[in-house]
């Protein structure tokens, strides 16, 4: 776990190393699909659900679960499915804690939320409160991809968030922004976003126990907006104007939660 493989993209020859990302089994272990070293990436031409996750077995307990399938964006344009090692269908030792579950309990917003409000007191606490009014939001007009991530970096600012960063263009983690206590995704794309990546961000989020906040400019499928309903993560949809527009209740939570930055 955490090492890399050499993957060859097979459409320009490009040799890449992928790392596989971590995320944690519902014991808490960390886990990551393991991969089939020497076995050739495949390009992706066409998405179906059953291509989209792989079933991982954890070590640690033996529970069996769906990760999201390992893929790599070629600088071509080509994306590439990294194979996985088929999980054992060894059973789990006797005496196992608990029988296998498809999903891990979601770690739904509010309770992060709620966690932050009991570290209020910590100065190092990740959303600083004020009691003075907030001023209205400066949007930021979006006409390029960048401008997209720094007018929602901009909005969870405005809402409290501290510490922002910037992750370079294309993140391999698909995390545009970070802080204490976020992760955040921008979706510029002109296609909607998607149910894997709406449940690839809450595993972010759960894996640092952080708010997974979600922000696309054209909108999402029917699927990820019930889900990102069900776990929890606000989505907004930014318009080009950069003004983001709640799209689920988590986001007008976290939008009506907030009470401003704390000065500045």
């Amino acid at each position: 776990m955490g090492s890399s493989v050499p993957v060859r993209c097979p459409a320009c020859r490009r040799d890449h190393a992928y790392e596989p990302p971590v995320f944690p089994c519902a014991c808490g272990a960390p886990l990551a699909p393991p991969l089939q070293r020497g076995a050739p990436a495949q390009p992706i031409t066409h998405r179906t659900w059953t291509d989209s996750w792989v079933t991982v077995r954890c070590p640690a307990c033996g529970r069996t679960d769906q990760w999201p399938q390992p893929e790599l964006g070629c600088g071509c344009g080509t994306v590439l499915r990294i194979p996985v090692r088929p999980a054992p269908t060894v059973p789990p030792a006797a005496g196992a804690a608990g029988p296998p579950v498809t999903r891990p309990e979601p770690l739904r917003t509010d309770e992060v939320l709620a966690g932050a409000a009991d570290r209020e007191a910590d100065p190092d606490a990740p959303r600083e409160r004020s009691r003075a009014p907030r001023p209205p939001f400066r949007p930021l007009t979006i006409r390029t991809a960048r401008d997209a991530v720094t007018a929602a970096a901009l909005y969870l600012k405005w809402l409290g968030f501290r510490g922002i960063l910037q992750s370079p263009e294309h993140p391999a983690s698909g995390i545009d922004l970070r802080a204490p206590g976020l992760v955040a995704q921008v979706d510029p794309s002109t296609e909607p976003s998607t149910l894997r990546d709406v449940e690839c961000l809450w595993l972010h989020g759960l894996n640092q126990s952080a708010v997974a906040v979600f922000f696309s400019l054209t909108g999402y499928e029917p699927a990820a907006r019930a889900r990102a309903e069900e776990l929890g993560v606000p989505l907004f949809v930014l318009d080009l104007t950069g003004t983001p527009k709640p799209a689920t209740r988590a986001a007008d939570d976290l939008a009506g939660s907030s009470t401003g930055p704390a000065g500045g």
